[in-house]
């Protein structure tokens, strides 16, 4: 009797100081983002609040496109090619705004941008290559289709898309993208599914999820959303060059690691890692850029934060092989 209540209270202690680190998780990219965005206030005399339409216009592209990878992450695969989605997508928006209008450019975008996580998806759930090989093979395959499209000089679209290039709209154009996404997730079973994928695929085939369907379809909706995404990109400057897209890929999985996503997906997934984590990378980039840092030694500061970031969120003991 005294072992089985011994036991219990070891239980319970346990349970409390698992309950104590998650609730330390969540907090800690919020206070990071205050403390961060404090410090470099005070860092660079200010600049940072008065320059805040500069900063806010590096995060639309991030923060729409880490959610298609953010609905991937959360049934523990990963995702390489969003970067050459966005390249590719960008080309297909500029010149069809070209002759067709802007709205007929925005779907060809979506349109191309699903046709890329099409592929991806049928090579990760027909063939069964791990998520990471196949999105890495096509981030250089549209990698190397952009510079070829753009070797001669970087392809323009039509003079009236610098005219959206507004903050209304751009904020617009990702509120409703966020909204929509998050009552998805958090109010349909599109979001249990997601999670019941991530913490065990077979538990949830045995559930009854049709676990390759939704694989499959949720590399094609992160495609589309980056789709959309390069909309928000091209309306900047009216073109894109060989550099369109470039490093994308590592910018969401920075900003969503450090937005507390757990690496392995599953049942810890929150909506807010999304939003949190875009914002912390794009005010730790935008401060180390004003305080005048070299792109090396900001690659490096970047990649310091990073590795810190993983080694307290990632959880051990449930942390499983990325599929």
């Amino acid at each position: 009797m005294a072992n089985e209540n011994a036991k219990a209270v070891s239980k319970e202690k346990e349970l409390n100081k698992f309950s104590k680190m998650a609730r330390l998780r969540r907090l800690l990219p919020v206070v990071g983002l205050i403390a961060i965005f404090i410090l470099f206030n005070a860092l660079t005399g200010g600049r940072m609040i008065s320059n805040m339409n500069l900063v806010l216009s590096q995060v639309y592209v991030t923060m729409i496109a880490s959610m298609g990878v953010f609905f991937v992450m959360s049934m523990g695969g990963l995702d390489f090619s969003q970067g050459s989605i966005l390249g590719i997508a960008s080309i297909v928006v500029c010149t069809l705004s070209q002759s067709y209008g802007l709205p007929i450019a925005i779907l060809g975008g979506i349109v191309t941008g699903a046709a890329i996580g099409a592929i991806d998806g049928f090579f990760y759930v027909n063939r069964k290559i791990k998520s990471f090989i196949v999105t890495i093979c096509t981030m250089f395959l549209f990698r190397g289709v952009i510079k070829y499209l753009t070797t001669d000089a970087p392809v323009a679209g039509s003079a009236t898309l610098i005219n959206y290039d507004t903050t209304v709209l751009k904020l617009t154009c990702t509120l409703i993208v966020l909204v929509i996404g998050f009552i998805v997730f958090r109010y349909t079973k599109f979001g249990i599914y997601l999670k019941a994928i991530g913490a065990g695929e077979k538990a949830a085939k045995f559930a009854g999820i049709r676990t390759d369907k939704m694989k499959f379809l949720i590399y094609v909706l992160a495609g589309a959303i980056t789709g959309f995404a390069a909309f928000i990109n091209v309306i900047k400057v009216g073109s894109v060059t060989s550099s369109g897209g470039n490093q994308l890929e590592t910018q969401i999985l920075i900003a969503l690691v450090l937005g507390g996503m757990p690496i392995s997906g599953g049942a810890n997934v929150r909506f807010e890692n999304i939003i949190v984590g875009s914002m912390l990378f794009i005010v730790l980039q935008s401060g180390l850029t004003m305080m005048g840092i070299s792109t090396q030694m900001l690659q490096l500061i970047e990649g310091i934060v990073f590795l810190v970031f993983v080694a307290v969120f990632a959880d051990r003991k449930s942390l499983q092989v990325v599929k």
